[in-house]
């Protein structure tokens, strides 16, 4: 969440990337802060001095006493007494008034960067650097020519999966229900083949690899932003109040919840591979078929903490590593900046990674690589002390999918079919197995 000491300092800063980050009512929102910081601040005041003048009568009770003067030394007492159900009143009007300032703070997203581009939707997102040049020799982003590889009727990875019996999402429906495919055969070594690949190249690029649990206290949950819930996403275990992670994201950061670092200590840089887990409520239609959105999934994801003199430093080198990824599997991509509307409620700046689907003839999404600022430490109290003046500050937090399976997976069956089959990237085959699905 965002620091009272940002709010206070710099308001105007702060309901501006409100406003840019489209949140209704910014600068109500601030204003209510502040007026709740004033009336917690005015409570510790009125505490500071009753405590302050407490002691100073208490030194004078003692005097009273010992020069035999007991009725005024009673008078005295009666008054500290009355001092100490005030303070009673004051601490209570404190706590409550610090319970309802991180209600609203919880309320409150992160603002953007300066240089997150002015915007609502995703219409307006900044496509920053694509390949499609080198892909398909055509130089306007997004309007593909047929690839010579490409048999002229391009079957979606849906028919392909059941063409090459690879995934059966009849047989999940029956297991479980839409949204959990069942991987059979090569389909399943693909998948396989796919995350150790990523494991791999991320311990190459210095990640020290985490296999964290895929179910989370609330506290956890809490601590990067994924609870409260407002649309209801992740999967609840009521009985015992844990949550069906959406991402590894929640438990590889939360491993630093309530710790101070060394400065020497940072980047710390982590991945991890897990399942996830996300309900995805309301969506419906083309863009849940297949592959396209599932609510269970695998995914590699990338998590870094750093001081934030670095941390534009780290994202850049996220972006590097994530981008290196589907260079290495072949893949048409492009990458976005997204724009203040479109960005998550705890990003400072976000670029998402997107991999065309030639059979769909559209992008998919498969990584967002973000920088959280100190949001996320701010609610995980996650700091480091300095080396030079061992002063205690907030980290920087960041993530980012490297990456995500499905589409990935959707974009290798549909841009890689050929008349003898489905070619395999060659960086693939080593842990395929094979080299072609036929």
């Amino acid at each position: 969440m965002l620091t009272l000491k940002l709010i206070t300092e710099e308001t105007d800063r702060v309901i501006r990337g409100l406003e840019k980050k489209h949140f209704k009512g910014a600068k109500e929102a601030i204003d209510e802060v502040l007026a709740v910081d004033k009336r917690r601040r005015e409570a510790q005041q009125k505490l500071d001095a009753n405590l302050s003048e407490a002691k100073k009568l208490a030194a004078q009770i003692g005097a009273l006493m010992k020069e035999g003067k007991r009725e005024e030394a009673d008078n005295i007492k009666e008054s500290v007494a009355k001092m100490k159900d005030s303070n009673k009143q004051l601490e209570e009007t404190m706590n409550e008034a610090q319970e309802e300032m991180t209600r609203l703070l919880c309320q409150i997203p992160n603002i953007p960067y300066d240089e997150v581009p002015e915007g609502a939707t995703a219409e307006d997102n900044h496509v920053v650097k694509s390949n499609q040049k080198e892909c398909d020799g055509t130089d306007t982003v997004g309007n593909w020519t047929a690839n010579p590889v490409i048999p002229s009727a391009k079957l979606p990875h849906w028919e392909l999966a059941k063409k090459y019996n690879l995934i059966d999402f009849d047989l999940g429906v029956k297991i479980t229900g839409a949204g959990f495919p069942v991987y059979i055969g090569k389909g399943a070594r693909l998948q396989r083949a796919l995350i150790n690949f990523f494991l791999d190249e991320a311990r190459k690029s210095g990640y020290t690899e985490i296999m964290p649990p895929t179910v989370v206290n609330a506290d956890s949950g809490y601590g990067t932003g994924q609870l409260p819930d407002k649309e209801g996403q992740m999967y609840h275990c009521e009985v015992d109040d844990f949550y069906l992670i959406p991402t590894a994201e929640v438990p590889v950061t939360n491993i630093y919840r309530d710790v101070i670092l060394d400065e020497a200590q940072l980047p710390i840089k982590n991945c991890a591979y897990t399942e996830c887990f996300r309900r995805e409520a309301g969506s419906y239609g083309k863009d849940v078929r297949g592959l396209n959105r599932l609510h269970e999934f695998s995914k590699i994801e990338i998590v870094r903490i750093d001081k934030p003199e670095h941390s534009k430093e780290s994202h850049k080198e996220m972006l590097e590593h994530v981008e290196g990824l589907l260079k290495k599997l072949e893949l048409p991509y492009r990458i976005l900046l997204l724009c203040g509307g479109d960005q998550s409620f705890t990003s400072s700046i976000c670029y998402d990674f997107e991999v065309y689907s030639e059979a769909q003839k559209r992008w998919l999404e498969v990584s967002s690589v973000s920088n959280f600022d100190t949001y996320q430490a701010n609610r995980l109290k996650c700091r480091y002390r300095r080396a030079d003046n061992k002063k205690i500050e907030l980290c920087h937090t960041l993530n980012g999918s490297a990456l995500a399976l499905p589409r990935i997976v959707a974009a290798l069956l549909e841009n890689n079919q050929t008349e003898q089959g489905i070619k395999i990237p060659a960086a693939l085959v080593p842990y395929t197995g094979f080299e072609i699905i036929d």
